[in-house]
């Protein structure tokens, strides 16, 4: 019974804050975050007003800033925390996690310096628990309001993912399973960058037939260097592909696509990103994917230009004309 599990929540940004809040419905739940204030609100008013505000919060749900606290005796840990701190909170977790408790990854990032996805961080730091990775389209605001949305759970480990998939399974949020792990967690890295490629093209007034062309053709680098790196061409036309591709390409909500619309609007990256307060993954994993491109000789044309871009090497108008002007082929082709 599920009812009868205690899960732990590393994290109290508005994805994690949301899990936490879906997951209350069906287990015990309890949340980590950094800030105490924060977590004073969670405990008391049952909100998180910095990143989810005016939403409601699962009454059940408590909170805490001690680590050791947070999962103690938990049956299960989920990590929301940004792809380049991820490590860090994990090393000071390893040694206060049971044996055999699963970790399961909710961070759309690569690390900066090695690019490992963050199920791979979890291998190499805890190899003796079983890891997975919740991801999909999945906008924390819209779940929070109770609009429906699907999500994928993907493991390796099949003999214990109908379990967890009970635990994060709630009313209109559904929870679909796959053991492409690494196809799934690819798809929610890559599809941040294209996102910021869309969302340049939007502040530069660019039309919808633009952001299709950046939709697609972005879609297909990400499957091209996904599968290139052991991921099943299948899963890139799912959820955790072309599904959240759609979604934060198009959103208004999609911190990547915000990033670009800025961009596109002549603002510089620093001001950028001095404005907000939750993390865009795809600035930080640009130079991360171009490097895997790299590694696996795959053309990625969007991404390069979205990293020169973000690295302050390019204009956002000349990177959109060449990403525009890239030369033409057979539609299977690169460019």
């Amino acid at each position: 019974m599920v009812q009868d599990k205690k899960v732990g929540v590393i994290g109290g940004g508005s994805w994690g804050t949301t899990v936490a809040s879906l997951v209350s419905r069906n287990a015990r739940c309890i949340l980590w975050a950094r800030n105490a204030d924060t977590v004073d609100e969670i405990n008391q008013a049952h909100t998180n007003s910095k990143y989810l505000p005016g939403a409601q919060l699962a009454a059940k749900l408590s909170a805490t800033h001690d680590l050791e606290e947070a999962v103690h005796e938990v049956d299960s840990i989920v990590m929301g925390i940004p792809s380049q701190s991820f490590r860090n909170v994990l090393q000071e977790l390893r040694t206060l996690i049971r044996p055999g408790v699963p970790i399961i990854s909710l961070t759309k990032g690569l690390e900066l310096n090695s690019g490992l996805r963050m199920t791979e961080i979890i291998r190499d730091l805890t190899p003796e628990q079983p890891c997975g990775v919740l991801t999909g389209p999945n906008l924390a605001r819209e779940i929070m309001d109770g609009f429906a949305a699907a999500s994928v759970l993907a493991m390796e480990n099949q003999d214990i993912i109908k379990d967890l998939q009970k635990l994060f399974h709630s009313g209109l949020f559904r929870v679909y399973t796959n053991h492409d792990v690494t196809g799934c967690e690819l798809g929610g890295a890559l599809k941040n960058i294209i996102a910021i490629a869309a969302g340049i093209g939007d502040g530069l007034g660019s039309g919808d037939n633009t952001r299709a062309a950046f939709i697609t053709r972005g879609l297909a680098e990400i499957t091209r260097l996904g599968t290139a790196m052991g991921g099943e061409v299948q899963t890139f036309a799912g959820l955790t592909g072309m599904g959240d591709l759609v979604a934060t390409c198009t959103s208004a909500q999609s911190r990547n696509r915000t990033v670009g619309f800025q961009l596109g609007k002549g603002r510089s990256i620093d001001d950028i990103i001095a404005d907000m307060f939750m993390v865009a993954e795809g600035v930080k994993s640009a130079g991360a994917v171009m490097a895997l491109a790299e590694k696996f000789q795959v053309e990625m044309p969007i991404t390069r230009e979205v990293k020169e871009v973000v690295q302050g090497k390019r204009r956002a108008r000349d990177a959109l004309r060449e990403m525009l002007r890239a030369s033409i082929g057979s539609e299977s082709e690169p460019n």
